[in-house]
């Protein structure tokens, strides 16, 4: 069993939760100040509620992927790679996009977090479900981005799964030293770390989307004769080759194979591959300027200022 494909789902969760569980924080740290502890259920309801709807978009889409597969049997095949390819793209979109987004409003999340508390206490008769709302919305956000790349890797099973929760729980425990113990954390530098990791993770999944896309049309061009053209490269005198990902760049599986350890680890997290083509590297590459670069320029006086801002939060 590979527990390896559990890594990257592990990162995600722990870097999503956190950033949920700092909202979770903050809110019951203001009910706490503003004397409306009795709306304390509401947000463990709203955790709660986050975590099952999240859990049953990623049934949902694993029904779908079902579904679809089973449309026409002939192109099985050709199906599978392809959805694959298809929430690839559809995870890096929203990883990307999250990643940068958050660290540019994150510095002003409590700000953010505290006037939405504000509005729903003013709102007495519905001031439980507004604070039940912005902590599901919160859940269920970082859930999301999750259920989108454990839904591009479904042929692992459920491995990925495992990883998720356990980010969820560790998570979960960072929340409670920082909220309940009082334990001093450099939320900051965390986040740093983990969107850089996050950042590698998702270059990666661009590798492991180009991989899909060529195995679906490869198996296509296998299909007919009237589709084995879709193949514009393929080379003809080695058994490793590709359909539409160009001339390889190296070949290091008698160096660093990427089933065994520890190129199964840098497989799983980063994208490694033993054999990397062309537009595999080109697209690693731009991927790493571009979102990489954003993502750096927009660390600077971006995320929480310092780590009182979380103590801050408990006053």
């Amino acid at each position: 069993m590979n527990f390896s494909t559990a890594l990257p789902t592990f990162v995600i969760t722990l870097r999503e939760g956190v950033e949920a569980a700092l909202v979770v924080g903050i809110v019951l740290a203001l009910l706490k100040k503003a004397k409306q502890s009795r709306l304390n259920s509401w947000v463990y309801a709203g955790v709660f509620v986050g975590i099952i709807v999240s859990a049953l978009i990623g049934v949902l889409f694993s029904l779908l992927i079902q579904a679809l597969g089973k449309i026409n049997p002939q192109y099985t095949s050709v199906m599978e790679p392809a959805l694959e390819g298809v929430f690839s793209l559809l995870a890096i979109a929203m990883l990307s996009w999250m990643l940068i987004w958050m660290t540019k409003q994150a510095r002003f999340m409590k700000a953010q977090v505290e006037g939405a508390v504000t509005e729903a206490l003013t709102k007495n008769n519905n001031a439980g479900w507004g604070i039940f709302s912005l902590i599901l919305i919160a859940v269920v956000r970082e859930g999301f981005e999750t259920v989108l790349f454990i839904a591009a890797n479904f042929q692992q099973g459920f491995i990925p799964t495992i990883g998720a929760l356990g980010g969820l729980l560790v998570a979960a425990g960072i929340g409670v030293l920082l909220f309940k113990l009082g334990v001093k954390i450099n939320i900051r530098q965390f986040f740093q770390v983990m969107g850089v990791f996050l950042v590698l993770i998702v270059a990666g999944l661009v590798v492991s989307a180009l991989v899909h896309f060529d195995e679906a049309v490869a198996n296509l061009s296998l299909s007919s004769r009237a589709t084995e053209s879709l193949c514009f490269y393929y080379e003809h005198f080695t058994k490793v080759h590709s359909c539409i990902l160009g001339p390889m760049v190296w070949n290091t599986s008698s160096i660093l194979p990427d089933e065994q350890f520890p190129g199964i680890i840098l497989k799983s997290l980063f994208g490694y591959r033993e054999h990397l083509y062309v537009v595999e590297a080109v697209g690693y590459i731009a991927f790493l300027l571009t979102v990489g670069g954003l993502y750096f320029r927009s660390l600077n006086g971006s995320l929480i200022k310092s780590p009182n801002n979380v103590s801050m939060a408990r006053k």
